[in-house]
């Protein structure tokens, strides 16, 4: 039997989480649901945002879904016990190097986001981003003291051929079965790191992939285009800072961060790590006004990639948009609707 991970962790987490178990229910009663302390919880309760017995569950699950983790209360703890040092440590552990970010506007609320809706309508795009290597991992990283009362701090930015070649592969594959199209977003002009990616994803797309078209743009363009012409893009891959920066730009183009969901992968028979990008809200967290649509989204991915349930994932998915063209809007989409009151509207469209 199939088992799904919850790792509800902080601020919302739970409350958007409770959603999608409630879906798991309706949808795939069959499928076991286990659940976890994760992140600033945990380190509350067990001095380390990252338990072994957390962290043996999900390696043993067949697909992980997290809620959020972070908050201002835990802003002084060291480093290395800080809820995002959890998930971080979740992320290498479970090697789920490509993660996968959609950004797709759902016709319902096409004049909900920021920009014009003519230049949203139809708006389908995904990020692979690469996850498990890049600034956010590379050593040596610190803050030193230079006397006098200055200090000097430092991240390093490092990718391998091999780390930067499974993301483009996961890219290019994804291109094959979408629009035929990759753009591939880095700072080869000033950065070394980002030459060799675009020289690595060059050779990859001569050596497998010449019947996809490839195009290489600067990451600071591709975030002027993604406000300016954001459906001339299918999957745009990058690395882990720039891919970070870019989906979150992308989510607003749908209307809410609380619409976007994510997946994270690895090698094939892996557990997946899914997730909303939205983050933690520690301004809303426990009134029941978060969004829950990207969470439940992110169980309609873990359906899709994980568990092998693409009937039940293309159910939610229409779903989640019959519940939207009904007219169903929480707070952050301009309604009025509470977290339980739109997971109701999604579980009534079932």
């Amino acid at each position: 039997m199939a088992t799904l991970l919850l790792l509800p962790g902080d601020g919302i987490g739970p409350e958007v989480c409770a959603e999608v178990r409630r879906m798991a229910a309706k949808l795939t009663p069959d499928l076991t649901v286990e659940e976890k302390i994760y992140g600033g919880a945990s380190y509350d309760a067990h001095g380390t945002p990252l338990t072994d017995d957390t962290l043996n569950a999900a390696l043993a699950a067949d697909a992980v879904l997290m809620g959020a983790v972070g908050g201002p209360q835990w802003a002084d703890a060291p480093r290395d016990k800080r809820p995002e040092a959890g998930l971080l440590a979740l992320r290498k552990a479970m090697n789920v190097y490509a993660n996968l970010r959609p950004a797709y506007c759902f016709e319902a609320l096409a004049d909900a986001s920021s920009l014009k809706s003519e230049l949203v309508s139809g708006l389908d795009l995904i990020f692979v981003r690469e996850l498990v290597g890049g600034v956010y991992f590379g050593q040596p990283r610190g803050i030193e003291d230079l006397g006098d009362g200055q200090k000097r701090g430092f991240d390093t930015q490092t990718y391998t051929t091999a780390e930067i070649e499974r993301a483009g592969r996961v890219a290019f594959e994804l291109a094959r079965g979408r629009r035929n199209k990759v753009h591939s977003a880095e700072k080869s002009n000033v950065m070394e790191s980002g030459l060799l990616w675009k020289q690595v994803i060059t050779d990859l797309h001569k050596r497998e992939y010449a019947d996809v078209e490839l195009e290489h743009i600067l990451a600071d363009n591709c975030a002027m285009q993604l406000v300016r012409a954001p459906k001339q893009f299918d999957v745009i891959v990058t690395d882990n800072l720039f891919g970070d920066i870019l989906s979150d730009a992308a989510a607003m183009l749908t209307g809410s961060l609380g619409m976007l969901p994510s997946a994270a992968l690895g090698d094939p028979g892996k557990p997946g790590l899914y997730e909303p990008i939205h983050g933690s809200a520690p301004d809303i967290a426990g009134k029941g006004l978060a969004n829950p649509l990207a969470a439940i989204l992110s169980f309609e991915m873990a359906l899709r990639w994980s568990l092998n349930r693409t009937a039940e994932a293309d159910r939610l998915t229409a779903a989640v948009n019959a519940a939207l063209n009904g007219g169903a809007r929480t707070r952050d989409l301009g309604g009025s609707l509470t977290t339980t009151q739109m997971g109701d509207a999604v579980l009534a469209a079932l």
